[in-house]
């Protein structure tokens, strides 16, 4: 049996003699954004195309100090807000003429480990999408010199840049549709109660039923994983004092919450009970679950997350910046509509009170 026999690679010098020009132009052919004419380029296309030849990336980030590599760590693909952020980080990066490296991490145990491998790479920069690793680690890349870009989450400390929408805001906006809807009591299931989304979301809302009175409200943890929110809502559907009206820190966690109630409880959605997510994901917009969702701007919150780290990679300077986009709470029917607030906008149901 033949075991095969590797062939050597062509290098650029032997693409620059069969082309007639220098090695430099070679190297500039396949380096974006380079000065070469027309016709130079299409004579070096021409050679490396006979010879079979493909430029080495990695090689040429020793040259250049540029790998045209972001690094982006998640840890929480279930939900499929991630998969949409990743595709659209994918057109982003790709029109600036970066490729995407995706590092996953754990949602049951600290997911640091993953940045001994990450660095071993020279990534130009960092985008760290998922809830459940430590602050500490970004602002270590950062001081390290590679810019870093917390994305749908924030930190307490100032020295990392963060894109995010108005998680609080958002709880607040959840509180006042259910209480314009006519609901009298009221629950909570959290995600990860340390992550800064699910903090602010929970904040939001206590905030805005304390606003009409309302201080009592039903709580459980879901922890952004399936199993545990549909414990968590077999819990909540057990209490003898069952919610009217349930906010489900995401739409991941709604679904499962959704599939419970109707199932497991023989709960009518929403004549038993009202059910609001978080995240407007697909499943908001299937007709079975029609999730009254608190909707996240994707193709904006990553123009804006691409936009801070050109702007630090092509500076040099990493000096913190935090965008903030707004969201919208889109009606749908999973839960109990209010006579008054809800508008038409893109063909859609909004929400949206007289004085926002």
């Amino acid at each position: 049996m033949d075991g095969g026999v590797k062939k050597a690679g062509v290098t650029s010098s032997q693409v620059a003699e069969h082309a007639g020009v220098s090695q430099s132009a070679v190297s500039r052919t396949f380096t974006p954004g380079a000065s070469i004419s027309s016709k130079t380029r299409q004579k070096v296309l021409a050679s490396a195309k006979v010879l079979g030849y493909r430029p080495n990336a990695i090689a040429r980030s020793l040259i250049t100090n540029r790998s045209r590599i972001i690094a982006v760590v998640m840890a929480y693909l279930e939900n499929l807000f991630y998969p949409d952020v990743l595709e659209e980080l994918g057109r982003a990066l790709a029109a600036e003429n970066y490729h995407l490296l995706l590092f996953t991490g754990f949602m049951d145990r600290d997911s640091d480990p993953v940045f001994d491998q990450l660095m071993q790479y020279r990534v130009d920069g960092i985008i760290l999408a998922s809830t459940s690793l430590s602050s500490e680690l970004s602002e270590e890349c950062a001081s390290a010199g590679i810019p870093v870009v917390l994305f749908n989450r924030t930190t307490e400390r100032d020295a990392v840049s963060s894109v995010t929408t108005r998680n609080r805001e958002g709880g607040k906006r959840i509180a006042e549709f259910l209480v314009a809807g006519g609901h009298k009591s009221f629950g909570y299931i959290a995600g990860l109660e340390n992550s800064s989304t699910n903090r602010d979301r929970h904040q939001g809302y206590v905030e805005g039923l304390a606003g009409h009175g309302i201080t009592e409200i039903a709580y459980e943890v879901g922890n952004y994983s399936r199993p545990e929110a549909e414990a968590a809502a077999r819990m909540m559907f057990s209490r003898p004092d069952r919610p009217e009206a349930l906010f489900v820190a995401n739409d991941h966690m709604a679904v499962a919450v959704m599939d419970v109630a109707r199932y497991e409880f023989g709960l009518k959605i929403p004549e038993d009970i009202s059910i609001v997510g978080y995240d407007d994901v697909g499943p908001a917009v299937w007709r079975s679950y029609g999730i009254t969702s608190m909707s996240q701007p994707v193709k904006r919150m990553v123009e804006s997350t691409v936009d801070i780290l050109m702007d630090q990679i092509t500076s040099g300077e990493i000096e913190a910046e935090h965008r903030i986009h707004n969201g919208e709470l889109v009606v749908r029917s999973s839960a109990r509509h209010p006579e008054t607030g809800i508008v038409e906008a893109d063909g859609r149901k909004i929400f949206r009170p007289k004085d926002v």
